[in-house]
């Protein structure tokens, strides 16, 4: 991956350039699991700085290639939601990326924890964690499905 091309952009939830993350995580989680409210689960207000979380997105001449955000889940825990990579630039660590960013956005907060959770049918998600330091909070030899949602951590 060459950083060189490619801008860091904090967002708001409602950028115009945000759209195409919405959209095809709308499309991934509803091809995955069904109609859900995943997306509308949070008030977008819980994703700016001044309710303890971050929106944030990268591009590349000018298109959103991948993005992520957090939002607070106790006072020293943020949790990371809204991790996405769009499908052409998958498998150029774009992923961890974005969640290195959005740890580093943490820290300077005041966060000392990340907590997320993945669904049993995104196993390439369990992976990024996993290969991003997260410590699963789940018994990861058990069948996906068996589990359910997948907790993860990792102390900053």
């Amino acid at each position: 991956m060459s950083i060189d091309s490619i801008e860091v952009r904090h967002v708001a939830v409602r950028d115009p350039e945000v759209r195409p993350l919405l959209d095809d995580l709308h499309f991934e989680y509803t091809s995955r699991y069904g109609p859900n409210q995943e997306l509308s689960r949070y008030p977008d207000d819980e994703f700016t700085p001044e309710r303890g979380g971050a929106f944030l997105i990268l591009v590349e001449h000018g298109q959103t290639i991948a993005g992520g955000a957090f939002r607070r889940y106790d006072p020293e825990t943020a949790e990371l939601k809204r991790i996405w990579t769009h499908p052409d630039h998958r498998r150029r660590g774009l992923g961890l990326a974005v969640v290195r960013e959005l740890e580093q956005e943490a820290l300077r907060q005041g966060y000392r924890r990340i907590h997320l959770t993945t669904g049993p049918r995104q196993p390439e998600a369990a992976g990024l964690y996993l290969t991003g330091g997260y410590t699963p909070l789940y018994d990861v030899e058990a069948d996906p499905e068996t589990v359910g949602v997948h907790p993860f951590e990792k102390l900053l």
